[in-house]
């Protein structure tokens, strides 16, 4: 079960829970990136699910900027919806919407000035897109991310375009239907990793395009 929350006062939270047999079974802590299991039967896949660093960073980010970026949008639009199903979970049958969301994210960057958008053929796309804001991590770095919404068809037109100062030269970054694949790009000891997310709407979700873990 996925959900997040807007309160009127501003503050905002976030659940990852999973339960088996009718009984709870892990839960997220979002400040840690850790599971907390509910049983011995879960301790296997909470240690499992710790080790894979880029599982928390994805329910961390999903939870805390992206959901609730769909969920004010959704409120502009007149829904009123009480929790936000995962993305990697079918949305629901009525859901056929020849649409797909990119997800561009940069983590683990350092210092906190980035310049990021979308391109189309060139040229700075804003139509149909969401922006999160520059947050800060544990570590001192901080993690950014932006979406946009594109017809299928036309994948090949649009680019992530990412500058930063831990990068030799900017960054164009396309949607494959190819594995995934890294680029390391250092200056001055600092990385810098985006991760694109491609997303079937009304379908299990699929990765694409560039990935670094940091």
């Amino acid at each position: 079960l996925y959900s997040c929350e807007l309160a009127e006062d501003g503050s905002k939270r976030g659940y990852d829970l999973y339960a088996y047999d009718g009984k709870n079974f892990l839960s997220f802590n979002k400040a840690t990136l850790n599971w907390t299991a509910a049983s011995a039967e879960a301790e296997t896949t909470k240690k499992k699910w710790d080790a894979d660093l880029d599982r928390g960073w994805r329910k961390k980010i999903y939870l805390e900027e992206e959901c609730l970026a769909w969920l004010k949008k959704w409120l502009d639009y007149g829904i009123e919806p009480v929790t936000l199903l995962p993305r990697e979970h079918p949305i629901g049958s009525s859901f056929h919407i020849p649409v797909k969301d990119l997800l561009c994210r940069a983590h683990g960057f350092y210092p906190k000035e980035i310049d990021a958008s979308w391109r189309r053929d060139g040229e700075v796309w804003l139509e149909d897109t969401l922006q999160g804001s520059v947050a800060p991590n544990s570590d001192g770095t901080y993690y950014y991310w932006l979406s946009i919404q594109i017809d299928p068809k036309e994948r090949s037109r649009y680019r992530c375009h990412v500058e930063h100062d831990g990068l030799q030269e900017p960054l164009e970054l396309a949607m494959e239907e190819a594995a995934l694949s890294a680029v390391y790009s250092r200056k001055g000891g600092m990385v810098l990793g985006i991760l694109l997310l491609v997303i079937l709407i009304g379908c299990i979700g699929k990765y694409a395009g560039i990935a670094i873990l940091v």
